[in-house]
């Protein structure tokens, strides 16, 4: 409770009322700007590559058991669903978890009902493989051979079978689009994948792809706080830099944001 301090509660209802804002704005249709990403904007292409080779895509959510990563890329699973569904393209989703089967299978009928082609969503191309990491990775690697997929998606959270799975999509000519937090594996997707999502691209995903009001404002809002803290943080440097460290000025900013 050391943090809970006047300061840190002011800025803190700030922050929110930004957020707030930027919401209103875009539910007024206020138009709010996102900058490119090009991992995110190569969707469209990759299902289109997999349309015009007549060969399907298969998007993996990740290692994960169900959390907020996983969420995340089901939602995006949802909009390659939809992209699939509009032109009549195969898609192939393997879970690790059974308690991502029914959510996974539950996406991806509203997505293909949504583009009013619920006739072409097959549930026997949404598939469990294994929970052990590396039978799932070869299950993935198999269907990949298998298939002959034109387009693989990657979005989730992955550990050591990173590069197992790039590779062998390079290998069969896919088109590889991979998002992850996971730094670790970063390496590995970048140097096997055509797009590579890191860092807070990932969370920005549904934002950027769906246009979403609460999800466009609450991801806009959030940056503009980050600016206001930057911001924020130069000023307290420049005035440890020029007042010195025992400045009163200073010594009350520390005490009220929980610095001293």
């Amino acid at each position: 409770m050391e943090h809970c301090t006047l300061a840190v509660g002011i800025l803190e209802a700030l922050v929110s009322a930004l957020i707030l804002y930027k919401i209103a704005s875009a539910r007024r249709g206020r138009s709010l700007f996102i900058r490119r990403i090009p991992g995110l904007a190569a969707i469209d292409e990759a299902v289109g590559r997999a349309t015009e080779m007549g060969r399907p895509i298969l998007f993996s959510p990740g290692m994960d058991p169900l959390s907020i990563v996983t969420l995340q890329a089901l939602a995006v699973a949802g909009y390659v669903a939809r992209t699939a569904a509009r032109y009549n393209t195969r898609l192939i989703v393997p879970v690790r978890d059974p308690a991502i089967y029914p959510i996974a299978e539950e996406i991806l009928r509203e997505a293909y009902a949504a583009e009013g082609r619920p006739e072409l969503f097959d549930p026997e191309d949404i598939r469990f493989l294994s929970d052990r990491q590396f039978a799932y990775a070869s299950g993935c690697v198999g269907i990949m051979n298998r298939e002959r997929v034109a387009a693989n998606f990657f979005f989730g959270y992955f550990y050591a079978e990173s590069l197992i799975l790039g590779e062998a999509g390079t290998q069969v000519g896919a088109l590889q689009v991979a998002g992850t937090p996971a730094t670790t594996q970063l390496p590995f997707f970048i140097v096997s994948c055509d797009y590579t999502i890191m860092a807070e691209e990932f969370y920005a995903a549904t934002a950027y792809l769906t246009r979403e009001p609460v999800l466009l404002g609450s991801l806009v809002g959030q940056d503009w706080a980050k600016v206001g803290l930057v911001v924020l943080i130069g000023v307290g440097a420049a005035l440890a830099t020029v007042l010195g460290p025992a400045s009163s000025v200073l010594r009350l900013m520390l005490t009220q944001f929980g610095g001293g």
